[in-house]
């Protein structure tokens, strides 16, 4: 990107801050703020970029300069919700008698869609997030939908194999980059198609918003997208594409912070006799470090166990003090959840996400000491 001021930046954390604001001009704020219109002026046949609502809104525009920036895309097309984005890109893309391959062990409401999708004429093969399982099923596949690190498993596959093989047979790829975020993995440089994610999550990380987003290499593709989005109109209000914007000039740090505090809890948790199966792609020895040190600049906020049963495991959300039991992840707060109380995931019953925030380090230890020695007794 070309700084406001002149200068080409390459640094990503510079470039949160400063993408798709507006130049600086004397008595100029820094940011431009949301634009509320359905209605646009518009004299004789429809001309420029805003001409109705549902269309284009400047607010999403510069919202959209910036996810495309961080992502290293041809164009950004920005939804309502993560869900929203993820439909799009799927409905846009996936035609009777095509064949798609979405992840078994992703997020469940991606194979809601899926099932959507088959009772009308797609062939849809669910695959869990394994590189030799999805080359497998690749050769005849219109589009291979990748979850890597999946949710709330945390398996890698290997993204620039899986899409040149893809390739080679015809088919897009798309990638969910929700946990990652486009500062922790850029999937568009590593081969894929699209990257789909929810700024619900980490992209705005205050928990008050909720907004996704699909990035395209190729602008037809973004181009359908956006079509699909307009005839929908799944679009996103313009106070919260504001606010998305905003947030993103803060996400380096807020990602920093979580990738320290997801490590140091991961160590804690692993050295625990009383806490099983500890998963975080950044601690070396977990299954999938190589891969994801590989492909990722960071290895994202989300640690997941395994306490012996449902009963520790809630008994070890409610001695929390500092960690709020809730469903989501990403957010300045950190939160955990028992996942087996939500159907979908094939998990053991004390199995624990939890999402690292910006706490300070000792303190956010300290508190999931505290409940470990309350839970296990």
């Amino acid at each position: 990107m070309k700084h406001s001021r002149g200068g080409t930046v390459t640094s990503e954390g510079t470039r949160a801050i400063h993408a798709g604001h507006p130049p600086v001009r004397p008595g100029g704020p820094f940011t431009d703020g949301p634009v509320f219109a359905s209605t646009f002026h518009m004299s004789g046949d429809p001309d420029g970029p805003y001409q109705y609502g549902r269309f284009a809104n400047p607010t999403w525009t510069a919202l959209e300069t910036a996810l495309a920036d961080l992502e290293g895309a041809a164009a950004a097309v920005s939804f309502g919700s993560g869900m929203a984005a993820v439909s799009g890109a799927l409905l846009a893309l996936a035609q009777p008698g095509h064949t798609i391959v979405l992840p078994a062990d992703g997020y469940p409401a991606t194979r809601t869609v899926g099932t959507h999708l088959a009772d009308r004429g797609v062939t849809v093969r669910h695959v869990r997030t394994d590189t030799a399982a999805l080359a497998a099923a690749v050769p005849d596949a219109d589009l291979v939908w990748l979850e890597t690190p999946s949710n709330p498993g945390l398996d890698v596959c290997d993204i620039p194999a899986i899409a040149e093989l893809a390739h080679r047979h015809g088919a897009l790829v798309a990638v969910d980059n929700t946990l990652a975020t486009p500062l922790g993995q850029l999937p568009l440089a590593l081969g894929a198609d699209l990257s789909v994610a929810s700024g619900t999550k980490a992209l705005t990380g205050h928990s008050d918003v909720l907004l996704g987003y699909v990035a395209s290499a190729d602008p037809a593709l973004g181009d359908r997208i956006r079509a699909w989005r307009t005839m929908t109109g799944g679009i996103p209000g313009p106070m919260e594409a504001w606010l998305a914007h905003r947030s993103l000039a803060t996400l380096h740090l807020r990602v920093d912070r979580q990738t320290q505090n997801a490590t140091a809890l991961a160590e804690l948790l692993s050295a625990h006799p009383g806490v099983a199966d500890v998963r975080y792609p950044g601690l070396p020895g977990d299954p999938a470090h190589v891969l994801a040190t590989r492909q990722m600049r960071r290895p994202g906020c989300i640690v997941v166990f395994t306490l012996p049963d449902a009963d520790t495991a809630q008994r070890f959300l409610a001695a929390l003090d500092l960690v709020a039991e809730a469903t989501s992840f990403g957010g300045v707060h950190s939160i955990a959840e028992r996942r087996g109380r939500w159907p979908g995931d094939d998990i053991p019953a004390g199995f624990v996400r939890f999402s690292a925030g910006c706490e300070d380090t000792p303190d956010l230890l300290a508190d999931v000491t505290q409940a470990l020695d309350k839970a296990l007794g």
